[in-house]
């Protein structure tokens, strides 16, 4: 293998580790579940991108091709993470999950917790049965 595709997964992996690392401490030290919603999503997408490409481009140097599994899991990583992050905020926020204090806009997060009709929620019609 060449020193210069050494260099680059070298440096592809350090990053990759130094994300995961601090999505991880943010996982454990942030004050609320949207802050700690935050961290390991950005840093998994990001830190993970990272070590898989640092697995494809170890691929292509050692066996002269990319494999497509590598790639699958990249963009099963990318469109997910941040869809399940952006649901798992919307059911906290519907389910009045507290936030610190210093959250701004607190006006448009009890607007937004308003718009969601009251049978939604349950599937249930207002004098208990079902619709």
């Amino acid at each position: 293998m060449n020193d210069m595709f050494e260099i680059v997964i070298s440096v592809l992996l350090v990053i990759g580790g130094i994300f995961i690392f601090v999505g991880s401490l943010g996982l454990a030290r942030l004050q609320d579940f949207y802050t700690r919603l935050h961290a390991p999503t950005k840093a998994t997408t990001v830190g993970l991108g990272s070590v898989l490409l640092a697995s494809m481009i170890y691929t292509y140097a050692t066996e002269g091709y990319i494999t497509v599994n590598v790639l699958l899991i990249t963009l099963f990583l990318v469109i997910t993470a941040p869809v399940v992050a952006h649901i798992l905020a919307k059911v906290a926020m519907h389910h009045q999950v507290k936030m610190i204090p210093r959250t701004r806009n607190r006006e448009m997060v009890k607007l937004a917790r308003k718009q969601l009709p009251p049978t939604a929620t349950t599937g249930v019609e207002e004098d208990g049965r079902l619709p």
